[in-house]
């Protein structure tokens, strides 16, 4: 999946001492990564796994939104 068309959310951790990226469109779904670079590479891997997951149990699998607004 190299065209990832859910909104990422990406920040850096001190806590974590790494880039965190969560996708608020999937529940549960984020990654990590020492590099901002490597955080892509790895949420990317676990938006692929998520979809499978969630398709293997029958789960709906929203559509990408696009941008979210916040109040």
């Amino acid at each position: 999946m190299n065209n990832i068309k859910y909104e990422l959310i990406i920040y850096w951790s001190e806590a974590d001492d790494a880039f965190i990226v969560e996708v608020p469109e999937l529940a549960g779904c984020k990654a990590d990564g020492s590099t901002y670079e490597e955080a892509i590479a790895n949420v990317r891997m676990v938006i692929n796994d998520w979809i499978e997951t969630a398709t293997k149990l029958g789960r709906e699998i929203p559509k990408p939104k696009g941008k979210l607004m916040f109040a």
